[in-house]
């Protein structure tokens, strides 16, 4: 097929699985960019990419759709502040913090770095984050930092009143965390990147791999583990655990902050790796998701007047869910899901957590029986659908993995219209 070439030359530049965000995608911006460029056919539209650097960038830009929103993953942030806390002691004044934001996208991630040091008390001289981003046109929406209400989102939004002035279109981040920041193009696959080996305390780099192939994912992660430093930490998303764990990094065991480390034999060097520090961190954003209805799932019905009320409403349970998950008590944690299930309708929220439950416990079959039940519930519920393609890939079927991811970037370009 005449799209295979183009197909290549994303692979080749950007490292894209043009399956992960599905054929049709890809070829419906090669006819916007063939419209935007009076291309009279494909044939034409290749033989100007392979001539205009401005056109090649104008393609990838076409073919990604940001989603990303400030304080994602909240439980990340809470571990980012103890961590870099124990390690700036460790450093004792020898230098600041470094921190990476790869992909930085539109700057909601590195920004929520800055927020969260800065609300723990951190110093500004005590830490600087670099955000980086294949996307030109991402970064200058980054330094402008003017945000609109989709970058808000949760129910926990002080830090906007502490950090955000309201303007016209929207929120201008202050300039105090924005100086914190230094935001540029590139691209992790750049060799330039060589000279940054070791020289970040923590990387930030979730939800990328989804986006490509398994060896361009082997191949990402070893410039990941390199530009840490030996004792840095890296923060990924959800479903890209079991990669590192091949590539020799371990988990810290700090319940859904997603962090790893490097294997480190401390008999040999006598070095312990970092751990989790028994801090109270600053609070963050929680990951409660808004309950939504199931179409198609009859109304429960309404319990006697004389029934007793619930100690706790449906969405106060779900916070303690969530806190419970957080602080890793699993089993008080099933235990609130198993109660909420016998007290309110069916929420795929809870029956995600099951799921989530069942596959750090190594309950495979139950943990995919629990994933499908969220996605019944809740069709576009992000977090299943990643962590289903991930068991399913797991067990060798890619094919129905690549189809949830296909899923997943649909959901995300919906969301970004």
């Amino acid at each position: 097929m005449s799209e295979q070439r183009f197909f290549r030359f994303l692979q080749a530049r950007i490292g894209l699985d043009v399956d992960s965000v599905g054929v049709p995608m890809v070829q419906r911006a090669l006819r916007q960019r063939c419209v935007a460029t009076g291309a009279v056919d494909l044939d034409d539209y290749w033989l100007y990419l392979q001539q205009s650097a401005d056109e090649q960038q104008a393609l990838i830009e076409a073919v990604i759709v940001p989603e990303t929103w400030f304080f994602r993953y909240p439980e990340s942030f809470s571990a980012l502040v103890g961590l870099a806390h124990k390690r700036l002691a460790e450093l004792a004044g020898a230098r600041p913090l470094r921190l990476l934001s790869l992909p930085c996208s539109t700057g909601e991630e590195p920004y929520s770095l800055a927020m969260a040091l800065l609300d723990s008390g951190m110093p500004a001289q005590a830490f600087r984050i670099d955000g980086m981003d294949v996307s030109p046109s991402s970064v200058a929406k980054a330094e402008q930092a003017i945000y609109g209400r989709n970058a808000f989102r949760g129910s926990e939004l002080a830090f906007r009143d502490r950090h955000f002035d309201p303007v016209e279109n929207g929120h201008r981040l202050h300039d105090r965390v924005r100086q914190q920041v230094c935001l540029q193009v590139g691209n992790v696959l750049d060799p330039a990147l060589a000279s940054r080996d070791g020289l970040y305390d923590f990387v930030f780099c979730r939800n990328l791999l989804i986006y490509f192939d398994t060896s361009t994912q082997q191949r990402v992660f070893e410039v990941l583990k390199r530009l840490a430093h030996a004792q840095g930490v890296l923060f990924i998303g959800p479903a890209e655990g079991s990669l590192l764990a091949r590539l020799g990094m371990r988990p810290l065991g700090i319940a859904q902050a997603f962090a790893y480390t490097r294997q480190v034999d401390e008999r040999a060097t006598g070095t312990p790796v970092p751990t989790a520090v028994p801090q109270r961190p600053a609070p963050m954003p929680p990951a409660v998701r808004p309950m939504r209805s199931a179409p198609g799932l009859a109304r429960p019905i309404a319990p006697p007047a004389s029934s007793p009320q619930p100690a706790e409403s449906a969405e106060q349970l779900l916070a303690s869910i969530t806190r419970q998950a957080n602080a890793g008590d699993n089993a008080q944690a099933r235990a609130s899901c198993q109660r909420y299930l016998q007290t309110f309708p069916p929420n795929a929220q809870v029956y995600y957590w099951l799921g989530l439950l069942s596959d750090t416990e190594g309950d495979a079959a139950q943990a995919l029986g629990l994933y499908r039940k969220a996605l019944y519930l809740e069709p576009q519920h992000t977090e299943a659908l990643v962590h289903l393609a991930t068991l399913l890939a797991a067990q060798g079927d890619e094919a129905g993995a690549r189809r949830l991811h296909e899923r997943v970037a649909r959901i995300g370009r919906e969301s970004e219209r």
